[in-house]
């Protein structure tokens, strides 16, 4: 039997950020060899955390990697136990580095391609080896709950973490798309365009308006005009294109994109924890 210095287990304990006597058991089992104590450490890591998969993952954060020029763009929404885990800094890599990839790579069909495909910050290892080696250490669940990927140019934006937003554009920049993206984030837009709004919805809210102005005592011969008026307040709420700008209230989002050569095609904004939306499209 190998002898199990203190030195061992201390490079061991650095190495793997776990409990001394995790790290002094393994290297005793595995006679002292580093690699083996390591592998030894995952697997027994792995195991533990399996069983913990039925616990909630309430916190997390959204990862986005998008660019006009590389014409990419991708957003997942990686969920973990506890706020403070949210914001640990491996964590955030580990968020990061799955937009990355699912934006850069081939693209991944479900959360668990994705996991199997290598870590744009860790070589030689995928992204579910970086994300076990992380969890060993955290010991909570992490979950992918959502990826999405565009195959164009795209611009993104994420909000303190927990709102994100991907849009598809023809033309434009980086900074104008996130500009429009910070816009999305902020005003939660319904649809891009009129024609992207839910009919059903469109046509309640006209024969709402129409009654209302029947009890304000108006005319049945002018009801129809001042409707018009009034659905254009709607759509300045509840269509992209059609909303005030946040940084420039004078000016209509679409307008801002158009004189920056900008067309927008969809956009996606997440919260964090709720059921995806289709993706709002041209």
């Amino acid at each position: 039997m190998a002898e199990i210095t203190a030195a061992m287990v201390k490079k061991l304990r650095d190495d793997t950020q776990l409990p001394m006597m995790e790290c002094k058991k393994a290297l005793s089992e595995a006679n002292g060899d580093m690699e083996v104590a390591v592998q030894t450490l995952r697997e027994s890591g792995k195991k533990f955390m399996g069983k913990r998969q039925d616990r909630s993952t309430d916190e997390g954060r959204i990862g986005i990697y998008a660019s006009v020029g590389e014409s990419v763009g991708a957003i997942v929404e990686l969920q973990c136990e506890s706020a403070p885990v949210s914001s640990n800094e491996e964590f955030i890599q580990l968020a990061n580095d799955l937009a990355k990839q699912l934006a850069t790579g081939p693209g991944a069909s479900s959360p668990e391609d994705l996991w199997a495909q290598p870590s744009p910050s860790k070589e030689g290892a995928t992204l579910e080896e970086q994300r076990d080696e992380i969890q060993n250490k955290i010991r909570e669940v992490f979950r992918l709950a959502r990826i999405e990927r565009f195959d164009a140019p795209s611009g993104g934006f994420v909000h303190m973490s927990k709102i994100g937003v991907l849009l598809e554009v023809e033309g434009g920049n980086d900074e104008l798309a996130k500009e429009v993206c910070l816009h999305i984030a902020a005003m939660n837009p319904l649809a891009l365009t009129k024609d992207d709004l839910d009919l059903a919805k469109v046509e309640e809210e006209r024969e709402l308006q129409k009654e209302r102005a029947r009890k304000e005592g108006k005319p049945e011969n002018i009801i129809e005009k001042m409707i018009e008026g009034r659905m254009r307040n709607y759509y300045a709420e509840h269509v992209l294109e059609e909303q005030p700008f946040v940084k420039d209230d004078k000016q209509t989002v679409g307008n801002v994109a158009k004189a920056g050569g900008m067309k927008l095609k969809k956009f996606v904004r997440w919260q964090l924890g709720e059921t995806s939306p289709d993706a709002t499209a041209a």
